[in-house]
């Protein structure tokens, strides 16, 4: 299999993510028979699975939002045409760039001001739910595109279908 630099960069998080969660399966398989067959388990396996399902899934999440593959209410969509789908999608846009900084900034102070350490091998939570803080900035960044694109979008003549 082949990756082009091209694509490796503008999927990262998806990519990033495979290997959170490849390395999830591996921990958790290894830890199952080492459990069943040897009759031991490594203290750390439960900490670093959890961890990496965490980075996964908001990864994944990030992907799926840059690609507009999350479930949304699309009716306003189907429903409107011309300046009032133009008007709905740069609202939208407006109120998506202002929720996932929002959350970004929320996430950051949750995130910096989390003292818990994991119980087995004594390292921060922070390692863990900086995951939180790196999702919500790439949406934000991924929303003020959108945001700009609605806007031009905006005071084109054509008809627009969604902004992509």
């Amino acid at each position: 299999m082949h990756i082009n630099k091209k694509d490796l960069l503008s999927n990262f998080e998806l990519y990033l993510g495979g290997l959170f969660i490849t390395v999830t399966v591996v921990i958790v398989i290894m830890n199952v028979f080492t459990r069943y067959f040897l009759h031991f388990t490594f203290f750390w396996t439960e900490e670093i699975a959890v961890g990496c399902f965490v980075w996964t899934i908001f990864l994944g999440a990030t992907g799926a939002f840059k690609k507009k593959n999350l479930m949304g209410v699309d009716i306003l969509m189907q429903v409107t045409k011309g300046v009032s789908r133009k008007i709905f999608v740069l609202i939208n846009s407006i109120v998506m760039s202002i929720i996932t900084i929002w959350m970004g900034i929320t996430s950051y102070g949750y995130v910096s001001s989390s003292t818990k350490i994991t119980a087995a091998l004594e390292i921060s939570y922070q390692f863990i739910t900086v995951s939180i803080v790196i999702a919500f900035a790439l949406m934000s960044i991924y929303s003020l595109i959108t945001l700009f694109k609605s806007i031009k979008a905006f005071f084109v003549k054509e008809e627009i279908s969604e902004v992509k």
